[in-house]
């Protein structure tokens, strides 16, 4: 094998349930056999759900068209089997959170979402949605977007956050953003809450009999498993 590449990083303490990997081999062998063969050799906190042969012009970072980030917040005491997979919290209110996500929608100046050591050359973005949703103690916050700055997500969150606890109205959050300043938002948010869930290819990348059935659809947090598909949030 060689040539292997990732969809996206992630910090020490984030999760990916989405994340893609692409590598090139000589060896021929089917994809259940890759897939097997692979968990056989990776730790058991890492798990290949999928594999798929695609176009040698595949690269699993650079052909990505859109990545999807969700960020879950718990009221309250997060219980022992939760624990570093969700950000414990105090009551938010996630439809004041939800007004003030619209503001990120479109393509945008996220300087003020971008860590001090990003290294991107533009800090515009694209956001595809941003969606803020109530799932009991659970507050998801949903965002797709063409590409993420460093850490831009974490800082949505802990912005959003402000929102939800009462310290900032969504106006508030909307000057912040438009400051264009980091130091605006205040506290990063913890990376434990933070999942990369779902990146979206072209489909002419596969191989021409699994075109139509497209991509494997992206994965839910374990903490909401029970909705069943990330198409209900």
């Amino acid at each position: 094998m060689s040539g292997f590449s990732a969809a996206g990083r992630t910090d020490t303490g984030v999760h990916a349930t989405g994340q893609v990997i692409g590598f090139r081999t000589t060896r021929e062998r089917g994809v259940q056999a890759w897939q097997r063969g692979l968990n056989a050799h990776l730790p058991p906190t890492v798990r290949v759900t999928w594999v798929r042969e695609v176009d040698a012009v595949f690269h699993a970072r650079f052909s990505a068209t859109a990545r999807r980030y969700l960020y879950v917040f718990m009221e309250g005491d997060a219980d022992p089997l939760s624990r570093s997979r969700v950000t414990p919290t105090l009551p938010l209110d996630d439809a004041a959170m939800h007004r003030a996500a619209q503001f990120l929608v479109g393509e945008c100046d996220f300087s003020s979402f971008r860590a001090a050591g990003c290294q991107s050359p533009t800090p515009f973005r694209r956001v595809n949605q941003a969606l803020v949703r109530r799932h009991g103690p659970l507050v998801t916050i949903d965002v797709s977007a063409n590409a993420f700055l460093l850490r831009m997500m974490r800082n949505i969150a802990g912005a959003l956050a402000r929102v939800g606890r009462g310290e900032w109205q969504p106006a508030d959050f909307r000057a912040a953003m438009e400051a264009r300043d980091r130091t605006r938002l205040g506290r990063t948010a913890a990376p434990d809450g933070l999942y990369l869930v779902d990146v979206s290819y072209p489909p002419d990348l596969l191989r021409p009999e699994d075109q139509q059935a497209g991509w494997p659809p992206g994965q839910l947090p374990p903490v909401l498993r029970s909705l069943r598909t990330l198409d209900r949030l």
